[in-house]
């Protein structure tokens, strides 16, 4: 009998110890909360990483613009200026150069984002 008071005793200590404990309680004030805002949301983190697409993104238009696209036009005759062709269709002239300028810098971005990816999770950081 006493032995299973005993056990019963220490079943009881083990579930107090696994209980979670209570919550802390939210933070008064307007800075508090903006900086609990910030920090469960990550959003400083956010806004350094758009800001550094933007400039990507012109970086990667740039050298597709003033780099690739005059390597192409010396490697296919004809294609000297692709950003200003444009294909004639009736009355409407439809800006072809202009799309594939995009669609190439496009591509472009998103290999790059990818072998960010890669290299970040090889890294551990994520």
């Amino acid at each position: 009998m006493v032995k299973d008071e005993e056990m019963l005793e220490e079943l009881k200590k083990i579930r107090a110890l696994l209980e979670p404990k209570p919550a802390p309680p939210p933070p008064k004030g307007m800075w508090a909360e903006f900086k609990g805002f910030l920090e469960s949301y990550k959003v400083l983190g956010l806004a350094v990483a758009f800001i550094m697409a933007v400039y990507l993104g012109g970086l990667v238009q740039s050298l597709v613009k003033d780099l690739l696209l005059p390597a192409i036009g010396l490697a296919i005759p004809g294609l000297a200026d692709l950003s200003s062709y444009a294909a004639p269709v009736g009355n409407q002239m439809f800006g072809v150069g202009s799309f594939l300028v995009a669609l190439i810098t496009f591509i472009i971005v998103a290999l790059v984002i990818f072998v960010i990816v890669k290299v970040t999770k090889k890294w551990g950081i994520q």
